[in-house]
């Protein structure tokens, strides 16, 4: 079963950044877009780029995740001589078992699968990351330059250049040093987290990094430098489109928001559909006295009252008389009459009782956030969350 290239999906994190919204559930799996998860985008491009064996690499509350994979089916990743795999950490014989320990840990752990496949290259992609990326096109350029690794770049002001991994580059134009976090940025080239592999090469240098005392066993802090250190070719691939590292509320925020705008990422696209595992579910229903405007409404909701610049996934509710704006409702979630939501977060079948006032419009205050209710939470009747809030549990009064 030669491949030419394979992928390996980190889909393990638990998010922590995301607080409430990942208390029971992996931050890949949580729900994006009104029709999505955050998954569904690398294992869309995987599919759409023609690499069909993917191994997604779980941990944190699996559980969910898994069977929200199944078979691969929903993203043609269920062919006889490929598809997807689910892999979590494991224990042979005689072994003391582990999480993963890192990053390039995780693949260290699953060698083997990858042997399966004998592959001349691979593919390290991120669960938690909304784009759509051509990787066909990033592994010709891969070959094209014969490098041991490619990492796909992103161009940002040399402001945000500070947040990021950045890739300097020499004359020859493949990367000859790697900074993370510079508080002096002498790039503007910053790494997506997307790596391609030739495998050969990177099995030497995570046996090496697993042998290594010490070692934090992560691509970026570890493999990366190391083959740089031992004059490997490292090259750039430079993506121009649109990405998002959804990891902490306000980023996940901003993104949901993006999707309001189809030039910022088009979603139309039928030569590249993202594809999900979506519930079966009536058409939406929006109410006679119901006002919707600029807001994204998936199947199975009922809106009553007024939405505006929102998404709301499916079987959401918003009763009448009530207001939602600016806000994400994931699935489930049910805003009670009179009820006002605004610059907020509502996790799956939370319940926003009657009259209830969950955020508020920035004002510029430092301690202004966006406000967010965890999944199955309910906010009783006419109680008050504020700005920034993260709510665990319910609030009875």
């Amino acid at each position: 079963m030669k491949k030419s290239c394979i992928a390996m999906l980190l889909a393990g994190g638990q998010g922590s950044r995301l607080y409430a919204l990942t208390s029971n559930v992996a931050k890949p799996n949580i729900p994006f877009g009104g029709k999505y998860r955050i998954i569904d985008f690398p294992l869309s491009n995987c599919a759409n780029s023609g690499i069909d064996t993917v191994g997604v690499l779980t941990q944190y509350k699996p559980l969910r995740l898994n069977s929200y994979i199944g078979s691969g089916m929903p993203w043609d990743l269920d062919s006889n001589e490929g598809g997807v795999y689910v892999l979590p950490p494991y224990m042979g014989a005689g072994e003391k078992g582990s999480w993963f320990k890192g990053t390039a840990n995780a693949i260290y752990q699953n060698m083997e699968f990858i042997e399966m496949y004998d592959p001349d290259h691979v593919l390290i992609l991120s669960g938690d990351h909304v784009y759509k990326m051509d990787y066909a096109d990033m592994l010709r350029e891969h070959i094209e330059k014969d490098a041991a690794c490619t990492i796909a770049v992103l161009q940002v002001s040399m402001e945000e250049a500070t947040r990021f991994g950045i890739m300097n580059v020499g004359k020859d134009g493949y990367i000859n040093e790697f900074e993370e976090k510079p508080e002096q940025p002498k790039s503007d080239l910053a790494s997506m987290g997307i790596y391609i592999f030739n495998w050969k090469k990177l099995k030497k240098y995570l046996i090496e990094d697993e042998n290594t005392p010490g070692s934090s066993n992560d691509f970026g802090k570890n493999i990366i430098p190391n083959m740089l250190n031992a004059g490997e070719k490292l090259w750039p691939y430079r993506f121009q489109g649109y990405w998002r590292d959804v990891g902490t509320i306000i980023s996940l925020w901003d993104a949901n928001m993006d999707m309001l705008s189809p030039k910022l990422i088009d979603l139309y696209n039928e030569n590249w559909p993202i594809r999900g595992r979506s519930p079966i579910r009536p058409p939406q229903w929006i109410g006679p006295n119901a006002a919707v405007e600029h807001s994204i409404i998936t199947e199975g909701c009922e809106v009553e009252g007024k939405v505006s610049n929102s998404v709301l996934s499916n079987s959401v509710v918003v009763g009448a008389g009530a207001e939602v704006n600016y806000s994400i409702l994931m699935p489930g979630a049910e805003i009670g009459p009179g009820a006002v939501v605004e610059y907020a977060i509502i996790g799956e079948n939370a319940k926003i009782q009657a009259g209830a006032h969950v955020g508020s419009e920035p004002d510029g205050s430092e301690d202004w956030g966006v406000a967010t209710v965890g999944p199955g939470v309910s906010i009783a009747p006419g109680a008050a969350v504020a700005a920034g809030a993260m709510i665990y549990e319910s609030v009875e009064g």
